[in-house]
């Protein structure tokens, strides 16, 4: 069953704290208007409600509202190289994708259980991309990409200098994409809480098969879809739900298995936003190691290497970004 929450994009142009929002909208969806068109399935959308409703104003601009947002250019230009860094630092429990920790430097020689890190750089290089990876606090240095992805990096991976970093560079207008148990990491500060969509780790079930719905089919990331398709893994439930997002894919009900914490009729697995200058692209999805070897049954490992090489290049600005 579809679920009530269709895509939908608000923008958002939030100033200090208590200093009030801006908030639009823009219906979305493949074959229904969202209620509201804000991404929240007809949740309150004015300023006093959000309130009310505890969603977090995370005080920076979430949208394109002019009042807020600039376009600083920073995205890839034409004639450009085409470069990326992957992040898969962990502070806690590893995931069997990442493999054994890398070596200090960056673009160590990498093991054979490294699994997503090799796949995500043989996948960037059929398009072009140059893949940096690292896992060494001293080379997290962003300037030189037009998109960082934090891959299954969790917990406490960046110190109060990278997070530094981290901000200067989206708000230069840099992309950050986040996969999997991106979604485990830095609880403590909110501003990485609102990068991720407002959004936050809270549970998953076991590991297992389900179906995934495309709710937004104009964007790159999800451009000739089927409307649902088969595909493995833990399911995460998030708390705080992602709000004011463009909903881009969702599990079914069936499949959830949603926790009263969870997601009801509703539970993306991936969305798109702009933030504080920069673009955010983010997915739930690759637990499972088969998703990234290719060896899924059925067709959901091809649309998982689609959904995510897509959304990289939407995020670097080389195809458009977070279609309405």
């Amino acid at each position: 069953m579809k679920s009530l929450i269709k895509s939908g994009l608000a923008l958002v142009a939030a100033a200090a704290l208590g200093a009030g929002m801006v908030v639009g909208g823009a219906a979305l969806g493949n074959d229904k208007a969202n209620p509201n068109g804000n991404g929240l399935g007809g949740q309150p959308a004015t300023a006093s409600q959000i309130y009310l409703d505890e969603i977090k104003d995370y005080g920076v601009c979430r949208g394109t509202d002019p009042s807020c947002y600039h376009e600083w250019g920073n995205g890839w230009q034409e004639g450009e190289a085409k470069r990326i860094l992957i992040w898969s630092r962990t502070a806690g429990p590893r995931h069997a994708h990442l493999g054994s920790p890398l070596p200090l430097g960056l673009n160590p020689p990498l093991a054979a259980n490294n699994v997503a890190q090799a796949t995500l750089v043989a996948w960037a290089a059929e398009r072009g991309i140059q893949a940096d990876y690292t896992e060494d606090p001293s080379q997290f240095r962003l300037n030189n990409y037009q998109a960082v992805i934090f891959l299954s990096s969790n917990r406490d991976t960046l110190s109060d200098t990278e997070q530094t970093a981290l901000m200067q560079y989206m708000r230069g207008g840099g992309g950050f994409i986040g996969i999997h148990n991106a979604f485990g990491a830095e609880y403590s500060w909110p501003y990485y809480e609102g990068l991720l969509g407002g959004a936050n780790f809270f549970n998953h079930g076991p590991n297992r098969d389900g179906t995934v719905e495309t709710i937004n089919n104009r964007d790159v990331s999800t451009s000739g879809m089927p409307a649902t398709w088969p595909f493995k893994d833990e399911w995460y439930n998030l708390t705080p739900y992602p709000s004011f997002v463009n909903v881009l894919l969702e599990v079914d009900k069936a499949t959830s298995e949603a926790t009263p914490a969870g997601h009801g009729e509703s539970h993306p697995v991936s969305w798109c936003q702009y933030y504080d200058g920069g673009r955010s692209f983010l997915t739930t999805l690759g637990h499972d190691n088969a998703a990234w070897l290719g060896t899924l049954p059925g067709d959901g490992d091809a649309f998982f290497k689609q959904h995510v090489m897509e959304g990289i290049e939407s995020a670097m600005g080389i195809k458009p970004f977070c279609t309405v």
